[in-house]
């Protein structure tokens, strides 16, 4: 009977290890920072075969995949890829937001019960407690027995904590200024690995100070406008937004290695601390499932700085191009083609810029922000005989002063509604809800779905307004996003690697369809409070 018994047993671990092998080594899960869509299909005769083009046509092409929420923004995009949900569920509601018990803003990754790692500046104390539920690199953690490690990566914070999830083994971001190094913070270690320390001592980034030309000549970037035009920002120092930048030169009026963020070189900075990291973590190099977020920021900033349709944003995606098919070759020899598993998304995507999209008589503009909030104070002192009973506007939501609203003996409920009555005349304004109507009608469809999916009744305003279509509230140089309209809505999914079939699909896919497709892939728990749907249809059966 022993005997049967230790047969048995090794039988189950045989079996055991044959299941995990069946799973990839590595899972990499990589989001492009203000990717559109159609940034795939705009550059892709410019691209290369193994970046891109090699996901493309050997992995799967989700082309009609969507944000099923608002706000469209960095903090919400990175965690509702990774979570599988939305702000509801999160709570990741914006970058920064109002903080109704605290009655201040805060970051969503900002904490001070931490401390930075690798730096003595007090800004970069960050982890991902205000994010409210897991990652499926959580759930893989969990799942290995804290054997699968979990490592986050990205320029930003919020780009390298929120993805790698609460019980990551580290997340690393880039800390500019006259420093120019990687960092982290006391939530995953005391100090940095010898890997990390090493990769910044060696200087390596300070190379990428240097000249930013065009990786091709300039007059076959037929895909973008005219590299002199009125719709981009550029950089301090320098006249004109016009090739070429010599960053060297340029790096003392803008925050020193903080310029690279601005252009095609942070995303390689990424690409070689990515390496770093699989070398120096040993990762995919056993049979648990290990997890690697890499998310690159540059294309946010560049996007930001010279808008969608700039020479400047055509440069970067096409270097993005060369820097991906770099890390796919390395993930090809440290863990073996076939062995590992790879998707790549956006976090948002961006509008055109509104002063170029007047030009060719297309509707947009500029919100009058200062007039606006005077004309809706005059409202507030003419109605309830002060401006107090507002505590705060941010992200198109207005919070309102309970405490205020009680002393003057009014109906929280009759105070949003006059509200939303009175917001709703307001030049491109065109839709404003109440929170008790998020809280209490079941939206299906339209703006107003994707609002309820971002209202998170905890942490959201009193008010929502939603503003006319490619109408938005920046600078009249460079693209931004937020709305729930479809150039920021509309980003890629492309599926590549072991267990992803060949092909694609115009079938409408959401961005919280992602994390449960990973976890069905490696047979884990979802992510907690995930509400998308596997896309079996990427997976091989």
């Amino acid at each position: 009977m022993k005997y049967f018994l230790a047969l048995l047993f090794v039988f189950s671990m045989t079996l055991s290890v044959l299941a995990q092998n069946e799973n990839p080594k590595l899972v990499v899960g990589i989001v492009v920072d203000q990717m559109r869509y159609d940034y795939l299909t705009r550059f892709y005769s410019k691209y290369g075969e193994g970046g891109f083009k090699r996901m493309m046509n050997e992995g799967f092409n989700c082309k009609n995949n969507h944000f099923n929420y608002i706000p469209t923004k960095t903090g919400p995009g990175h965690a509702s890829v990774f979570t599988g949900t939305t702000p509801k569920y999160h709570g990741v509601i914006a970058n920064d937001w109002y903080d109704k018990k605290a009655k201040k803003m805060v970051y969503c990754a900002g904490d001070d019960s931490v401390f930075a790692v690798g730096t003595d500046s007090e800004l970069e104390r960050m982890s991902p407690h205000r994010m409210k539920t897991t990652t499926f690199a959580d759930e893989n953690r969990l799942f290995t027995q804290m054997r699968g490690k979990s490592i986050g990566i990205s320029i930003k914070d919020r780009g390298a904590i929120l993805p790698a999830g609460h019980s990551a083994n580290a997340a690393y971001w880039f800390r500019g200024k006259d420093e120019g190094d990687f960092i982290s913070s006391t939530y995953y270690m005391e100090s940095l690995p010898k890997w990390v320390t090493k990769f910044n001592k060696s200087r390596s980034i300070e190379s990428y100070l240097k000249t930013w030309n065009t990786l091709y000549d300039i007059s076959i970037y037929t895909e973008s406008g005219a590299d002199l035009n009125n719709f981009e920002g550029g950089f301090k120092g320098k006249d004109t937004a016009t090739f070429p930048y010599d960053l060297k030169a340029l790096a003392k009026e803008n925050s020193s290695f903080d310029i690279l963020k601005a252009t095609p070189f942070g995303n390689s900075i990424v690409t070689d601390f990515a390496i770093a990291a699989i070398k120096g973590e040993q990762l995919g190099k056993d049979n648990n499932t290990d997890v690697l977020t890499v998310s690159f920021s540059s294309t946010d900033y560049v996007g930001h700085n010279f808008g969608v349709n700039s020479k400047e944003i055509e440069d970067t995606y096409i270097r993005l191009d060369k820097e991906i098919e770099r890390f796919l070759k390395v993930l090809d020899d440290e863990v073996g083609a076939g062995e590992y598993t790879l998707f790549l998304t956006a976090d948002h995507g961006a509008i055109d810029v509104p002063s170029y999209l007047q030009t060719v008589n297309i509707p947009s503009g500029y919100l009058n922000k200062t007039e606006r909030k005077e004309k809706f104070h005059d409202f507030l002192r003419e109605t309830y005989g002060t401006i107090s009973i507002v505590e705060n506007m941010s992200n198109n939501q207005i919070f309102l002063n309970k405490e205020k609203i009680k002393e003057l003996d009014l109906d929280l409920d009759d105070v949003q509604e006059a509200i939303v009555n009175e917001q709703i005349t307001y030049s491109h304004v065109s839709k404003a809800y109440t929170a008790i109507t998020m809280s209490s009608v079941d939206f299906t469809e339209g703006i107003e779905a994707l609002l309820q999916k971002g209202f998170n009744q905890k942490r959201s305003g009193d008010v929502i307004l939603v503003n006319d279509p490619a109408y938005i509230s920046y600078r009249k140089t460079g693209s931004t996003h937020g709305s729930g309209l479809n150039y920021d809505t509309h980003v890629p999914l492309l599926f590549f690697g072991k267990g992803i079939k060949k092909g694609q699909t115009l079938k409408k896919t959401e961005i919280t369809d992602i994390a449960p497709t990973m976890s069905a892939l490696l047979g884990i728990s979802f992510p907690n409070a995930a509400i998308g749907q596997p896309l079996e249809f990427v997976l091989n059966e």
